[in-house]
């Protein structure tokens, strides 16, 4: 079972339907939507500010969410992929937007909606990356505009398919297809 820490009188709220992979960590003033993975290592550490998350929600392997106190926060939309061994430290996340794998964004950055942050890519703090654009690099810079229907359409699939092996954990006997 997830280690879930209160801290300072807050205890993290987890939304129906969320897998949490047993050795996850979810420390304080976390809120999780509906239907979202928190999978194996990973660390969301909501003692010092609070970060909320939206509904189908995956945060795989390794990352590490966290705030600077009384400065950051961490807001994360709908339908949003956080790949593997990510860091997002005080930054907003808007729907259906992907951050790759190894990928660091920073304080009071923003990613817009169905924005792709290049696996690997550092965002430094307050940048502000627009809907539908692809920024990688360190420091991560704009590269190109993704087309709105097809990032929407792969970020829904990937959300889907992190619900669907979720349920390989936690439904062991239904099918392993969507």
């Amino acid at each position: 079972m997830a280690l879930i820490i209160p801290v300072r009188g807050f205890t993290p709220e987890i939304g129906e339907g969320t897998f949490l992979a047993e050795n996850a960590t979810i420390v304080g003033d976390v809120v999780i939507g509906k239907d979202c993975s928190v999978w194996f290592n990973t660390v969301l550490r909501g003692d010092v500010n609070w970060i909320k998350i939206g509904d189908r929600v995956n945060i795989q392997d390794g990352s590490v969410l966290h705030t600077l106190y009384q400065k950051s926060t961490i807001e994360i939309g709908n339908d949003v992929s956080i790949g593997h061994n990510v860091t997002l430290h005080g930054c907003k996340i808007h729907d259906y937007a992907l951050i790759g794998m190894g990928a660091v964004v920073m304080d009071d950055a923003v990613v817009g909606e169905g924005a792709m942050v290049a696996a690997g890519a550092v965002v430094l703090s307050k940048t502000k990356i627009g809907p539908h654009e692809l920024w990688g690099g360190t420091p991560a810079k704009f590269i190109k505009m993704v087309e709105p229907e097809k990032a929407k359409e792969m970020n829904v699939k990937i959300a889907k398919n992190y619900l669907m092996y979720s349920r390989w954990y936690t439904n062991p006997d239904e099918p392993c297809e969507p």
